[in-house]
């Protein structure tokens, strides 16, 4: 794993971690405003070229608070300085719900979104009640995160799932899509599954007996899920 540091539009600096060979995929960790977490080798999928961003206000990144509009020019400004012409998008969590945004976005840059575990584009009171429910029993996996960016980045999130034409954007997308839940997450999956049969070259998948945060919890099988996922779109 190698760092180098990206200059957003705005000379602000982002640490971008790269490793393995082949094409590119990059890895967007959840939160939002969580360091990177997945950023390690030992994890990524294999036979691809991964680029891990460090979102801006968070970690070794510089910036502060900001909205998706920001994030999705961060990534394309680390593509351009990848070199790459496109490539696949990989986001757990609420990384997930950014890859999609970043495919709706830059559809001609993106081979392919794999978004596992994702929350989905709502802000429904029964699922929220489900997860309230249920946090306490999660496996505990500590992790530093920025409130202050967390909460911007949320505000945006929730003005971008209430504007008009989401679901006319979604619905015409032709970036294919692999939309990956954990069986054993307290989120519910059908949002996921909605995501799915909504974007016409989009799949679900449901991995078994794995909560959210598989990539710590059972590595092994979150490095046979995303691999197998990121070459079906490399």
């Amino acid at each position: 794993m190698r760092s180098m540091t990206v200059e957003a539009d705005d000379q602000t600096r982002l640490h971008v971690a790269v490793t393995g060979s082949g094409p590119g995929v990059v890895v967007l960790s959840g939160g939002p405003g969580c360091v990177h977490y997945l950023e390690d080798e030992a994890i990524a999928p294999g036979g691809m070229q991964a680029w891990y961003p460090e979102p801006r206000g968070v970690g070794r990144s510089g910036g502060g608070p900001h909205g998706m509009d920001q994030a999705v020019a961060d990534l394309e400004a680390v593509r351009r300085a990848a070199g790459l012409d496109s490539w696949v998008v990989l986001g757990h969590s609420w990384g997930a719900d950014l890859a999609v945004r970043y495919a709706l976005d830059h559809p001609s840059r993106t081979r392919g979104v794999v978004a596992v575990a994702g929350h989905g584009f709502h802000k429904d009171r029964s699922w929220s009640q489900v997860y309230e429910s249920l946090k306490d029993t999660e496996p505990a996996i500590e992790i530093q995160w920025d409130p202050a960016v967390h909460k911007a980045l949320m505000a945006s999130f929730l003005e971008w799932i209430h504007e008009p034409d989401l679901f006319r954007r979604l619905a015409d997308c032709t970036v294919p899509m692999t939309v990956i839940a954990a069986a054993k997450d307290i989120r519910p999956s059908w949002p996921l599954r909605q995501l799915a049969a909504l974007v016409p070259r989009a799949m679900f998948r449901e991995i078994p007996d794995v909560p959210h945060d598989f990539w710590s919890t059972h590595p092994q099988v979150w490095i046979d899920t995303v691999t197998e996922a990121c070459r079906s779109h490399g």
